[in-house]
């Protein structure tokens, strides 16, 4: 069973995500609301994929994303934003995001995603 870290400043965001993932056989393993939760959560927890939401408060997803990828280098992160932030998923990509899921979560992208980043 796939473990997944779910980060996201929004907490029924975070509620939401975590139904669509445990009702399929995914266990969350933790939750964080910050990037720097996330990178202490990662560190702690190694999940094997990380759904991050890109504009939160302390550290942006982005940021956090660079960070986890320092400590290791294969993470699987999905980035989660909303509508109109093209220019930051390119960015998100760019600095090695797998993937990104569009808000309000629709559950078939979400899991087209993490099946596909998982292999």
């Amino acid at each position: 069973m796939a473990k997944v870290l779910v980060v996201d400043d929004a907490a029924f965001m975070r509620m939401m995500i975590k139904d669509i993932l445990t009702k399929n056989g995914y266990e969350v393993v933790g939750e964080a609301a910050d990037g720097q939760q996330a990178l202490e959560q990662y560190k702690e927890l190694k999940p094997d994929l990380v759904t991050m939401d890109i504009t939160m408060p302390e550290m942006d997803g982005i940021t956090a994303l660079k960070k986890i990828r320092e400590i290791d280098p294969e993470a699987k992160v999905i980035m989660c934003s909303a509508m109109g932030q093209q220019a930051m998923v390119i960015d998100a990509i760019q600095a090695g995001a797998k993937d990104f899921i569009v808000k309000p979560f629709q559950a078939d992208r979400v899991l087209e995603a993490i099946k596909k980043v998982l292999g």
